[in-house]
């Protein structure tokens, strides 16, 4: 557990996964869905933080590839993450901040920012502001948005990808249930940038919208970690997962 200074009396508290026997090649920085907090601190030594989100339990897998995962918590001014905050400048601060520390105890290893589901709105807008300070973008589970909603969720609905100055995957399990997270969505967006469908896995043990089901890769999350690693490290990876 990192934490950094970032605003004014603001710290940015980040889990540098450990890496074990590997050697990071490339550095991943997560973006979790839901409220985006995982709650990381420590008790009587012990490190605790939530551990149900599918880029947390896709992170050892990630890191055996030689990726190395950093999980992001949300910042000590806020609570869950709003779409203000997902959208606006102040994100953008606070990950520049975790960047430069990371740059520092990794130098030279390229960064990427994945997100999923909420996480999503995250790692697009930073994608499009941070530019060539990154080297690239992967987007699981995104929020596309619903057109049946009864009620407003945040979502990318309208945001411009092309404005994304880094290299871009997206990943989509294809029986995602979630209506903010359409598969259809990432299918038409095929043409121009590299899509991994994911097929299969296990039952799911929750709401459509929550990670122990397709939505969050429930049962595919080696097979799908391994793919993300692969794109990331330029080597060939799978696009259809079943």
């Amino acid at each position: 557990m990192v934490s950094v200074p970032s605003r004014p009396g603001v710290t940015q508290s980040f889990l540098i996964v450990d890496m074990a026997e590997a050697k990071p090649q490339a550095i991943a920085l997560l973006y979790t869905g839901g409220g985006g907090r995982i709650g990381l601190r420590r008790e009587q030594g012990e490190l605790k933080f939530r551990g149900a989100n599918f880029l947390v339990r896709a992170a050892p897998e990630l890191a055996r590839d030689g990726v190395q995962p950093v999980v992001m918590d949300a910042p000590s001014d806020q609570g869950e993450l709003t779409e203000e905050y997902r959208v606006g400048s102040a994100q953008t601060v606070d990950a520049r901040a975790v960047i430069a520390e990371l740059k520092h105890r990794f130098p030279g290893l390229p960064i990427y920012l994945v997100g999923t589901s909420r996480g999503t709105i995250s790692a697009a807008v930073l994608g499009r502001e941070l530019g060539a300070e990154i080297a690239g973008v992967v987007l699981t589970s995104t929020m596309f948005g619903s057109d049946n909603s009864r009620r407003r969720v945040p979502s990318l609905r309208g945001f411009d990808y092309g404005g994304i100055g880094s290299r871009l995957l997206f990943v989509h399990h294809q029986e995602d249930g979630c209506e903010h997270t359409p598969y259809a969505s990432a299918a038409r967006l095929a043409a121009r940038y590299p899509l991994v469908t994911v097929t299969g896995g296990k039952p799911p043990e929750s709401g459509p919208c929550e990670p122990f089901a397709a939505h969050g890769y429930f049962g595919r999350e080696a097979q799908t970690a391994a793919a993300i690693s692969a794109w990331i490290l330029k080597r060939p990876y799978s696009q259809h997962i079943d």
